[in-house]
């Protein structure tokens, strides 16, 4: 079976402004890059409308409901300090939700085997009624959430080495057990959250602060323990918050990885889940900022999804 790449025009029309990192060249960048390798081993979908009860599974109504009523009819808006939002942006959301169910669907229904899904606004910094760095809804908590509500799963793993702490899916998913959330993150460093000490009701939050200038070795040294905790948990299903501004020349943070390490850790976490979930693997962007280093790491993390048998 293939790989979905579950992509979207809309986009192109989530304006942050002038010198804003989370730009639309992000995903400009990524798409271009995927159209010249032309792999026949993908399969381009668009995302599909969803119902909007699984957004409100994640985030209240009223969050919902403020967010909607603050996207401007024309310029800019922000919902905190760096989170931009346009007229644009209020279809860009939708479908950055809509990508993942789109991507879970497919998984489920085998039109393909697992899925990568390049979106932006970013969402693992969204809380369950707060935005914040970037990020509007929580893309992945609502796939999470979804993958219990529609297809009845009890054990889902989420793992998010983006460098920054995923606060907003660790806040939504704190006193759920059927959700583990494992964070690798260059620590202190924003958004502040994202100790060791911060364990979850059920134990289910594993979080690995890794000092700045965190070097490839050591990177994949500490990653043994999330996969560790990964075969204690046997989650039925694995979602990747793929972040990959750890990119040693990514210029928001000072982590030290390179594109191939990418690869590495994607490969080593599906090898060491397929026996609870079968392959079972759906991928959502969150952030990198550096053009190139974007192109070239979301490449070796589609290998390996691609490559995974």
């Amino acid at each position: 079976m293939k790989t979905g790449l579950i992509i979207s025009d809309t986009f192109q029309n989530h304006d942050t402004g002038t010198g804003h990192p989370e730009k639309i060249d992000r995903v400009t960048a990524i798409i271009d890059n995927f159209e010249k390798k032309n792999n026949k081993n993908l399969i381009w979908k668009k995302p599909l409308k969803f119902d909007p009860y699984f957004l409100i599974n994640t985030h209240s109504p009223e969050y919902i409901n403020q967010v909607n009523q603050s996207f401007p009819e024309n310029g800019l808006s922000f919902l905190d300090g760096d989170t931009v939002i346009s007229p644009g942006s209020k279809d860009a959301t939708k479908d950055a939700v809509g990508s993942i169910i789109t991507a879970i669907d497919g998984v489920q229904n085998k039109d393909f085997k697992n899925a990568f899904c390049a979106v932006r606004p970013p969402g693992h910094h969204a809380e369950k009624e707060k935005a914040m760095g970037f990020c509007i809804f929580n893309n992945v908590a609502v796939g999470a959430n979804y993958l219990i509500e529609k297809y009845n799963y009890n054990k889902i793993a989420i793992i998010d080495f983006d460098v920054h702490h995923g606060n907003g899916t660790q806040d939504i998913f704190y006193n759920n057990k059927k959700v583990l959330y494992i964070s690798t993150h260059q620590y202190p460093y924003y958004p502040g959250s994202g100790s060791e000490k911060e364990r979850g009701k059920f134990n289910n939050i594993l979080n690995i602060p890794l000092q700045a200038g965190t070097t490839s070795e050591q990177y994949l040294n500490a990653y043994e323990s999330v996969l560790k905790k990964i075969k204690e948990f046997k989650p039925e299903f694995l979602l990747f918050s793929a972040g990959f501004d750890a990119h040693i020349d990514d210029p928001l943070a000072q982590l030290k990885l390179s594109s191939e390490d990418f690869y590495k850790i994607t490969k080593r976490t599906m090898e060491v889940s397929k026996p609870f979930c079968n392959g079972n693997v759906v991928s959502i962007l969150e952030g990198g900022y550096d053009l190139k280093a974007l192109q070239d790491s979301t490449e070796k993390h589609v290998d390996a999804l691609i490559e995974f048998d």
